[in-house]
């Protein structure tokens, strides 16, 4: 499921959950044993929005992205997975950088049960669920590129 280049062993990456209307954002540490929601992106146009991609990832001296591919429950590749294939070859067109495309099946039911668990109400899950949804997808990459 991954692009090459191979995403170096170490260092910070940055995680997307790509949706239509946002993009949730999370970050991990460089030895990738914390990570962290950062916010949500709402989409507007191409360039704003990988315009903010690219602050966050310089802010945190990331060295690979890492973007949620929307697989089909069945594993079959659909609109949504095309579109987040894009989204990741237009970032490589204005920037050279490692990517990993990573299957984010039920990764907002994840995130969802963790809210929910730790006590957050409904408004409140809704506003950062695309960023903890991000976390659980650089979680599960992270988990692979371990393994």
């Amino acid at each position: 499921m991954t692009d090459t280049p191979e995403l170096p062993s170490t260092g910070p990456l940055l995680a997307l959950d790509p949706g239509e209307k946002t993009i949730g954002v999370a970050v991990c540490n460089g030895d990738r044993t914390v990570i962290t929601p950062v916010e949500t992106i709402r989409r507007t146009k191409f360039t704003a929005d990988a315009t903010r991609v690219f602050e966050l990832y310089d802010e945190f001296s990331c060295v690979g992205l890492v973007i949620g591919l929307p697989i089909n429950m069945d594993g079959s590749i659909g609109p949504r997975a095309q579109s987040a294939r894009a989204l990741g070859n237009n970032f490589k067109r204005l920037r050279d950088l490692p990517i990993r495309f990573q299957d984010e099946r039920l990764s907002s039911d994840k995130a969802e049960d963790r809210l929910r668990a730790a006590g957050k109400r409904r408004e409140e899950i809704d506003r950062v669920i695309d960023a903890h949804a991000a976390a659980v997808i650089l979680e599960d990459a992270i988990e692979a590129l371990s393994a």
